[in-house]
């Protein structure tokens, strides 16, 4: 099989994490969460089943809401919604994200565009997936300076949503309510445990020997590679073209 390519890796491994979704929704930079959304409707089509709804926000193609995220929010608190993605400029071993600033609030040194509707989606859509692919000691912190979305909540306050895991360039990670924290689930190719400790600012649970993160087989990769990222280019035409640039170098 020719070689796949480390956000390859990454796609396959969020389709994998959206399986059993009925309906996804995905933000407006968010290309690799939204390829993986479709691997994931472009396989279960394949199998003649029936492929989760994908809302992307400012696609033309993959949104059917007409007041931008007015309706995101609406369909999240019906709970229509059953998976989205978070991101963040600091996230930390509690799964509490930052997307203010870093520093000490308000006189952050380094400012970020703002936690929006984070909070409220991160309490509603049952299956969040914190994605970053950066994993740096600057994103993974011990404690993040400004909490714009907390990944657990106190007993006796109501919440059905929440983080199931974080993925990032090196590895996926599993997120458990109950103590609350992460556990190391895979390694990606070309990464070790030692590396991702090194990279990682918080504690996390993990296996003396932690497994590969699954490669995708060559139909997953047919797909992806064709239809998907076909689909891919009607929203993000740079990452669509970047990813076959790179696929010609690999093939050459």
């Amino acid at each position: 099989m020719a070689e796949v390519l480390p956000r390859e890796v990454l796609i396959c491994t969020i389709a994998r994490l959206l399986d059993g979704v009925r309906h996804v929704a995905v933000g407006a930079s968010s290309p690799i969460p939204a390829a993986g959304a479709m691997l994931l409707r472009a396989m279960k089509q394949a199998e003649g089943a029936v492929g989760p709804r994908i809302s992307i926000l400012g696609s033309v193609e993959h949104n059917f809401f007409t007041n931008g995220s007015a309706e995101l929010f609406d369909c999240a608190g019906q709970g229509r919604i059953d998976a989205f993605f978070l991101g963040g400029g600091q996230i930390d071993g509690f799964g509490n994200v930052n997307l203010v600033g870093a520093g000490d609030y308000p006189r952050s040194s380094v400012r970020w565009p703002g936690s929006f509707g984070s909070a409220y989606l991160y309490f509603v859509v049952p299956r969040v997936i914190l994605f970053r692919e950066e994993h740096t000691p600057r994103v993974f912190v011990e404690k993040v300076d400004f909490i714009s979305a907390p990944g657990v909540s106190p007993d006796g306050v109501f919440r059905s949503g929440g983080p199931i895991a974080l993925l990032t360039g090196k590895g996926l990670f599993r997120f458990d309510k109950t103590r609350p924290g992460f556990e190391l689930e895979s390694v990606h190719p070309g990464h070790d445990l030692a590396e991702i400790k090194e990279a990682t600012g918080f504690r996390f649970a993990h296996d003396a020997e932690p497994r590969q993160t699954a490669l995708p087989d060559r139909a997953t990769l047919d797909l992806l590679r064709g239809r998907v990222f076909d689909e891919l280019a009607e929203t993000y035409p740079e990452f669509a073209a970047q990813m076959r640039r790179e696929l010609g170098t690999v093939d050459a």
